[in-house]
């Protein structure tokens, strides 16, 4: 069953975040992984909980290969990018059937 990252992302640093976006997406995409969505357009239809900023999705073949990326030895680095110019929120979900 598919699993997605879903991140909603804050760019602090616009100038050295693409290096990230570049790094992040050839890694993902070795652990099987395909970008559905990257700060696109987004409508709020209900805010109740969070008000999201921009949002990325990514959808994996199963929950093991999205932990497999997310805790990569490959990811650590580029993921302290994202730390350095980005604030966010990360999380894995199971797909459905």
């Amino acid at each position: 069953m598919a699993a997605f990252i879903i991140a909603d992302v804050r760019i602090e640093n616009p100038e050295d975040y693409p290096a990230y976006m570049k790094q992040a997406r050839a890694i993902a995409e070795s652990y099987g992984g395909q970008y559905r969505a990257r700060g696109g357009e987004l409508e709020v239809i209900d805010k109740d909980l969070w008000e999201p900023t921009r949002l990325v999705i990514i959808e994996f073949p199963d929950m093991a290969s999205a932990k497999a990326f997310a805790h990569s030895a490959d990811y650590a680095p580029v993921q302290a990018i994202r730390h350095a110019n980005a604030k966010s929120t990360v999380v894995i979900i199971d797909g459905c059937d």
